[in-house]
């Protein structure tokens, strides 16, 4: 039998690694799940309303969606501060920054700088 792409499970869901959130179509309230890593701490964490959609950016999006965005982030800013270890970081990340997830450039620390050829 082939193995499982599964490297991590916690509390019965299997997870590819840490840091990758993923739907949980199975459970009553919510629709995603992430076993988010920061230093040593592990800690599993369920975010967005199952059955709700969030808004990521879309090319010729009506202003109503443009606002709902806007209005989620801004409610929501302290809690997406705070980081991987919160819900509001990984329903911003994941339901509601579009394709591709967040367009916010990584700190000036984390930046890959290129060297000369």
């Amino acid at each position: 039998m082939a193995e499982s792409k599964s490297k991590y499970e916690r509390s019965g869901e299997k997870f590819s690694g840490y840091n990758k959130p993923k739907r949980t179509p199975n459970h009553p309230s919510k629709s995603h799940a992430v076993l988010a890593k920061e230093g040593d701490t592990v800690k599993l964490i369920r975010f967005g309303q199952q059955g709700v959609k969030g808004s990521p950016k879309k090319s010729g999006e009506s202003e109503s969606y443009a606002n709902r965005r806007k209005s989620f982030k801004a409610r929501h800013a302290k809690n997406i501060a705070k980081g991987k270890m919160s819900a509001a970081y990984w329903a911003d990340k994941k339901l509601w920054a579009g394709p591709g997830g967040s367009k916010k450039s990584p700190p000036k620390s984390q930046k890959h700088v290129k060297k000369g050829k």
